[in-house]
């Protein structure tokens, strides 16, 4: 690979992509993930060459590096996440393709995306902490994280935010979606007992492993939740 239109064209084959050049100058063309709006890929000329900026695990970083010589630090961006790939021939194309695909999971994982993924996965009838949401999007650290998503959530037909509760199973003071009452209603027409703006966790949490019939209710065969805390 040592042409622009080669790097470009192999980026907008990844799902959700687009070109852009936003900085008034031909010289400059990205390729962004229309989830974000990030740029995962940058292309420009410098020194007689095609150059590439693309995002990269720290931890990879360096490792691009000592293989390839034409993989330097990343060109007026972080050096810790970027690389700049200049296209010299020297490196193989299957290399460059694996450093732009690295690039685009790193900018579209994000944790958003992640969070509303994790939301989907908690069945009909059931609740979970917003830590419990966090673990199952990759870090149970960003519980706050998971507040600030939900309350942005752009699709709450598809993401049901109602099902998540604070670590006591109590319910969102005013609900994001419909005010104050709302999450609770919604709660109830699953068949979840909300008492006093709060839910009984031993009853109604979820527990990815525990046996689900068909419709998403706990199974009558399984022990009784309460046994299990």
């Amino acid at each position: 690979m040592k042409t622009r239109e080669e790097a470009i064209a192999y980026g907008l084959s990844f799902p959700d992509t687009y070109q852009d050049a936003p900085f008034h100058d031909p010289n400059w063309q990205l390729v962004r993930y229309k989830g974000n709006g990030k740029a995962f890929l940058w292309t420009y000329e410098r020194d007689g060459f095609i150059n590439l900026n693309v995002k990269v695990d720290p931890e990879k970083a360096f490792f691009w590096r000592s293989i390839y010589k034409a993989v330097i630090p990343g060109y007026h961006q972080n050096k810790d996440h970027w690389n700049t790939i200049i296209l010299d021939g020297s490196i193989p194309k299957r290399d460059i393709k694996l450093m732009i695909a690295e690039s685009y999971d790193l900018i579209s994982d994000c944790p958003s995306k992640r969070i509303y993924e994790a939301v989907k996965k908690i069945p009909y009838g059931h609740v979970a902490t917003y830590a419990q949401v966090a673990q199952l999007a990759g870090d149970r650290k960003m519980a706050r994280a998971v507040g600030n998503a939900l309350h942005k959530n752009p699709d709450p037909e598809h993401v049901p935010c109602f099902r998540v509760v604070n670590a006591k199973g109590e319910l969102a003071g005013e609900f994001a979606f419909g005010g104050l009452g709302e999450q609770a209603k919604l709660l109830e027409a699953e068949g979840i007992t909300v008492i006093d703006g709060k839910v009984d966790l031993a009853v109604y949490q979820w527990k990815p492993t525990e046996s689900m019939s068909d419709k998403g209710t706990p199974d009558k065969s399984a022990p009784d939740k309460k046994s299990r805390r």
